[in-house]
């Protein structure tokens, strides 16, 4: 059996705040996705966030939020993924694709529409995310790693325009 086989994935407590931190922190080797994960909680725009758990550790954290496409007819409501992040002993495992799976299959049935990640363009894609979805979005970010996802088929139909990030992310308006 492999490893992300015997990994539960659930809603994260407060009380693993604490490991959670630890976790983006030797993922990413810098504060700055501790801190955005913070700022997102404080924000209040936080839709999933779940954990990866193996043995009572905590191994693995995904953050879901709400974000809006600007187009000329008014806001779009969408999703970010960002961050996520697995403990580095135990990347390359699956520990990841459940995370986003488990995170996409819940903002499914919570009827969200849409999904969109800056990550890299060898990992995503095998989750459903496309550059060709984002292709109608102006984003600050390199065409190649900005994709989207269409959680019910048709929803970036017509869908044009600019980003808008949560403040959390500082990105300017």
């Amino acid at each position: 059996m492999s490893q992300a086989s015997s990994v539960i994935v659930r809603g994260e407590n407060a009380s693993e705040h604490p490991s959670i931190r630890s976790i983006h922190e030797a993922a990413f080797g810098r504060p700055h996705e501790v801190d955005l994960v913070d700022r997102l909680r404080a924000e209040g725009v936080m839709l999933v966030s779940l954990v990866a758990e193996l043995d009572r550790r905590i191994l693995g954290h995904i953050l879901f939020s709400r974000m809006w496409i600007e187009t000329t007819t008014g806001s779009v409501s969408a999703v970010a993924l960002a961050p996520m992040a697995v403990l580095p002993e135990h990347q390359r495992t699956g520990v990841g694709g459940r995370l986003i799976r488990q995170g996409l299959d819940l903002l499914h049935q919570r009827a969200e529409r849409i999904v969109i990640v800056l990550g890299h363009p060898d990992y995503y894609p095998r989750f459903g995310f496309s550059t060709g979805q984002a292709s109608s979005l102006e984003s600050p970010f390199p065409r190649d790693a900005f994709m989207a996802m269409e959680l019910v088929p048709g929803a970036m139909t017509g869908v044009r325009g600019k980003v808008r990030y949560p403040s959390a992310f500082g990105l300017s308006p």
